[in-house]
């Protein structure tokens, strides 16, 4: 929103220009019909100029790179020090496939992994469920035991790379496998870095891949806080993700305040789980959405930064810099994806990725043009790796730090996404908290609206999708795409079965009572399950004892 008017210089000066320069071009040639807002239904002014910003204090606001708040970065050298991560989000099939897949990556120039799961994996199912049934490797590479984790990582180092896993509800488990896997190649864990994303509420706000209530899976996350603490100290223990909470439907400011306001749940939680707040927050780290309006996105990163660091420093009394430092890896937006006429994808991730590189990303995966359609086939992946290559290499911008600092567009769309993030917080803190929050239905509800609100503007053409509702081609030939067959679950099948026969049963049980035990108590979670992992305990059984003490949720729709 604007400051109100007063009667200055530059009003005059504004002034005088929609009078003689403004008025009489708009006689001549009128404005396109509006609404002009951004993707997330925020109205846009015509022009921004001084007077936009006079609230704007750049000592307060946005001091140079590497000085508190961050606003402008927290690194002083920008990307002339060290580009951001290229990190390529993949996982098909069997393990074996998609290790094919990782090492095409890094031979393509990729400089971090990061892996997608399938759909039983992520629910805590084994492939001979009956709710894994069709979707075993379909959406993200099958894991359901210690093996498929080393056949995973096989002529890897996992001590020389750094490794994001998106997974949530079985995080644990799964870390505690790529521990062992590491272990095992004579890696020290202290010296392990990578990322687990370990971020349930926005599980339950959103993307609903959840296995145990709210506070007992909250329990799991504070039990790896303390672990990491301790024994893996280069870890990132959570991305805190609004990725998932933008693609169901949320607008940018929706993104940050839920997102942020996550984090500030799972300090909290950890602060009374006892921890001190220098000790595990330097390790969490952010995972934003890049959409398609790019300014927008620009201005959500930057306030992103000064938010947590004021935070972290007013109200939990954070004193350690890394502590204050809001670290964060962007992926393009999938929802913005469309099967019809699937090149333009490339134009808008190009276009996603550029925002969030302006935005100071620390890490970037960018999308394949034909995910709208199946997963990615290999060449459109290493398309999606060149569009990064070529922002780094030839675009200029990473000459630059925060190159549009002090735009009165950019500072102005800043700090009214600050404004508009505080009053979500406010709304939140007197509902008890983002648990409560979730409880109650509150952001679920929110995002909810916001969509609905969206796909009317889409319905209406007052946002146009190009190819879907604007400038459409009545004939598009077939686009080739890859194919995942049932082999994959009939292989898994195969070694679920022959794991359970060569493997010490007896062990196995032992471990996951030891596991069920620790549930009930107060103990830490990891260490039983390093345990069950090391005897070769699966995903499900491993789940499914946690089940068995703590209960399955099954969300209470709120209206």
């Amino acid at each position: 929103m604007k400051p109100a008017a007063t009667d200055t210089p530059a009003d005059t000066a504004t002034a005088k220009w929609e009078r003689d320069v403004l008025e009489p071009a708009l006689r001549k040639s009128p404005e396109r019909p509006g609404p002009f807002t951004t993707i997330s239904g925020r109205p846009i002014d015509r022009l921004y100029t001084a007077e936009d910003v006079r609230d704007f204090e750049v000592t307060r606001d946005a001091p140079a790179p590497g000085e508190f708040p961050y606003t402008r970065g927290i690194h002083p050298t920008g990307y002339r020090g060290k580009l951001w991560t290229m990190r390529q989000f993949a996982g098909f099939g069997t393990p074996e496939e998609t290790n094919g897949r990782y090492k095409q990556l890094l031979g393509a120039g990729g400089t971090g992994l990061s892996v997608a799961f399938d759909l039983p994996t992520l629910m805590g199912r084994d492939p001979d469920h009956p709710l894994s049934l069709g979707e075993v490797g379909k959406c993200g590479v099958s894991v359901m035991s210690l093996a498929d984790m080393e056949r995973l990582f096989d002529g890897i180092t996992l001590a020389d790379i750094t490794t994001s896993m998106t997974i949530n509800s079985p995080a644990p488990m799964i870390f505690a496998m790529y521990l062992v896997v590491a272990e095992q190649q004579g890696a020290d864990w202290k010296t392990l870095s990578g990322t687990i994303q370990n971020d349930i509420l926005k599980e339950f706000i959103a993307q609903k891949e959840y296995i145990f209530p709210p506070r007992p899976s909250m329990r799991l996350i504070t039990d790896i806080f303390e672990f990491c603490a301790k024994d893996v100290p280069k870890w990132n223990t959570i991305s805190v993700s609004g990725y998932h909470i933008r693609e169901a439907g949320a607008t940018a400011l929706q993104e940050l305040a839920f997102t942020l306001r996550d984090g500030i749940e799972y300090v909290q939680w950890g602060i009374d789980a006892g921890l001190d707040v220098d000790d595990f927050v330097p390790r969490i780290s952010f995972f934003f959405n890049a959409h398609s309006d790019f300014f927008e996105e620009i201005a959500k990163y930057r306030a992103a930064r000064k938010i947590w660091a004021t935070v972290m420093r007013d109200r939990f009394g954070a004193k350690d810099e890394r502590s204050l430092k809001l670290r964060f890896h962007s992926q393009t937006a999938g929802v913005s994806l469309t099967a019809q006429q699937p090149y333009n994808n490339v134009v808008r991730t190009a276009l996603q990725a550029l925002s969030a590189v302006l935005g100071g990303t620390n890490s970037l995966h960018t999308n394949s043009l034909d995910e709208a359609l199946a997963l990615p086939t290999a060449e459109a992946a290493t398309l999606a790796l060149r569009t990064q290559q070529v922002i780094a290499h030839e675009s200029g911008v990473t000459n630059v730090v925060d190159p549009l600092g002090g735009s009165y567009f950019i500072e102005r769309l800043t700090l009214d996404m600050e404004e508009g993030v505080y009053k979500y917080f406010d709304a939140i803190d007197r509902m008890g908290g983002m648990v409560a929050a979730v409880e109650a239905g509150f952001p679920q509800r929110e995002i909810a609206e916001s969509s609905y609100r969206f796909q009317q503007s889409v319905e209406r053409k007052d946002k146009i999708i190009v190819g879907v509702n604007g400038y459409v081609d009545a004939d598009e030939p077939p686009f080739p795409i890859l194919y995942i067959d049932d082999q994959t679950s009939d292989m898994q099948l195969i070694r679920l079965a022959e794991l359970k026969r060569t493997r010490d049963n007896a062990r196995v049980a032992t471990t996951l009572d030891a596991l069920k035990g620790a549930a009930r108590g107060a103990g830490n979670t990891m260490y039983p399950l390093l345990d069950c992992v090391r005897a070769y305990a699966t995903v499900g059984e491993m789940c499914d004892a946690l089940r068995e003490v703590w209960g399955e949720y099954e969300e209470v729709p709120s209206i």
